[in-house]
């Protein structure tokens, strides 16, 4: 769980933030919960998790929509 936690956040920042950083947040609370062994891919999935809820909201806040372009 942890590293499908650091995965998803990862990836999250690219694509599809809106659902992929809650899942890793979720990720990462289920494996630290757990005691799991790789607790620094934990936090870093968490961490990135909260990282796509940010820039997320940033996105919103500049454009007013959910969704981005490049092309602006």
């Amino acid at each position: 769980m942890a590293v499908a936690s650091f995965v998803l956040g990862l990836v999250g920042l690219l694509v599809l933030n809106l659902f992929l950083g809650p899942a890793a947040i979720v990720l990462a609370g289920l494996a630290l919960r757990r005691g799991t062994t790789r607790r620094g891919r934990a936090l870093l999935g968490l961490g990135l998790g909260v990282a796509d809820l940010i820039v997320l909201a940033s996105l919103v806040a500049m454009d007013g929509t959910v969704s981005w372009s490049v092309a602006g």
